[in-house]
């Protein structure tokens, strides 16, 4: 009895961004979206925040630059509406929130998960700047849930139990 294997090609993405250049990064991430297309790639993965770069520190407290995060995630929504999934780091503002988010950029449209596990010490400061994501839920690409825990995320366990429990089979 044989089954499908569902086959997906991913892609990551290993480059350095540079905190506060987000036009620099968005060119950046849209020549390695561009590989990935040549590439047949299915997903393409970026790290956390590399549309702002990482660690923002203060810089996220800026609105104008948190909006410039915004349209750069939109510009490439819409670029590459029908290349491969993208998953790309941005902090994103919503109901007067800001999160360290994870864009998944598909079809044109743009869905978020937001990261849970904020790290607050040495030289990281995430509690002072960031809001924790409220629940661990993955999304659906080709017929398989896949969880985006971020960073922190994957080195403790309750966001991976919790994205587990609610389906993720990657």
């Amino acid at each position: 009895m044989s089954s499908a294997v569902n086959k997906i090609r991913i892609m990551s993405v290993a480059e350095n961004p540079i905190v506060g250049d987000i036009d620099g990064n968005l060119e950046l991430a849209r020549a390695r979206i561009r590989e990935a297309e040549a590439q047949s790639v299915d997903i393409i993965l970026f790290s956390e925040l590399f549309i702002i770069g990482y660690p923002p520190e203060d810089l996220v407290l800026k609105p104008a630059a948190v909006l410039d995060c915004r349209c750069a995630i939109e510009a490439l929504a819409k670029e590459f509406k029908g290349g491969p999934l993208i998953l790309i780091g941005t902090p994103w503002r919503e109901n007067d929130k800001l999160y360290n988010a994870m864009a998944a950029l598909l079809n044109g449209k743009i869905e978020l998960r937001f990261k849970h596990e904020l790290p607050n010490y040495d030289v990281f400061d995430e509690k002072r700047v960031f809001q924790s994501g409220e629940n661990a839920l993955p999304f659906e690409f080709r017929g398989t849930k896949i969880g985006l825990p971020i960073c922190e995320d994957i080195w403790l366990e309750p966001t991976c139990r919790k994205l587990c429990e609610n389906g993720a089979q990657i």
